[in-house]
């Protein structure tokens, strides 16, 4: 990755400040991003001449393999048609569900019971092996939210608890798992066109 990484900045790519493994790279009205993932690269342009410019450099230097449109990276799954883009994370949501023996569960419509406040205090005291179990399984949930932004708050606020999770916080994941298995598919579609808008909520 170190090598790729010194490659393209030589090519007048530049790291971004906030991920420095996202490499950006501005020319006239030309706008290149690649992501720099161990021995895989994702990259986009919004002129192809530009991706085959980079391309053919990268293949000459490091003998690279193209596979075409993005279909599947990093757990995430993109596909595309004249309409636009769908990112969701399928695969990963049911692979949550069969570790955590929740595919059989029954469904919710909501992540979480809204007249329940939940505190440090509720419910009773995790073993350390449940405790251990509570904090991987909050944090692929919070992976999953990159594409979920319906579930996000749910997760951040059970993401407190995870110094001292209890019984009251297990059950409140495994809802969020219920409401997961009825939609595994939901994610984020960007359409082709599309006028900006910003929207705003309240009491939502």
């Amino acid at each position: 990755m170190v090598w790729k990484t010194l490659f393209l900045v030589s090519h007048n790519y530049v790291q971004s400040p906030s991920n420095h493994s996202l490499l950006l790279k501005k020319h006239a009205n030309s706008f290149t991003a690649l992501l720099v993932y161990v021995d895989d690269i994702v990259l986009t342009d919004n002129y192809n001449s530009k991706i085959k410019a980079i391309t053919n450099h990268l293949h000459v230097a490091f003998k690279i393999k193209d596979l075409g449109n993005l279909k599947f990276f990093l757990g995430f799954e993109v596909a595309r048609n004249s309409s636009g883009i769908h990112i969701c994370q399928h695969k990963y949501a049911l692979n949550i569900l069969n570790d955590s023996g929740m595919l059989a569960s029954k469904l919710v419509t909501t992540p979480m019971d809204y007249g329940t406040r939940l505190h440090v205090n509720s419910g009773i005291p995790l073993s350390d092996s449940c405790s251990s179990s509570y904090r991987c399984l909050i944090g692929r949930l919070i992976y999953l939210t990159n594409t979920r932004l319906d579930i996000t708050y749910a997760v951040q606020h059970l993401s407190q608890f995870v110094s001292n999770p209890t019984t009251a916080h297990q059950q409140a994941t495994y809802r969020i798992l219920r409401y997961i298995k009825g939609v595994p598919r939901a994610g984020l579609f960007f359409p082709a066109k599309n006028t900006p808008q910003l929207k705003g909520y309240s009491d939502s």
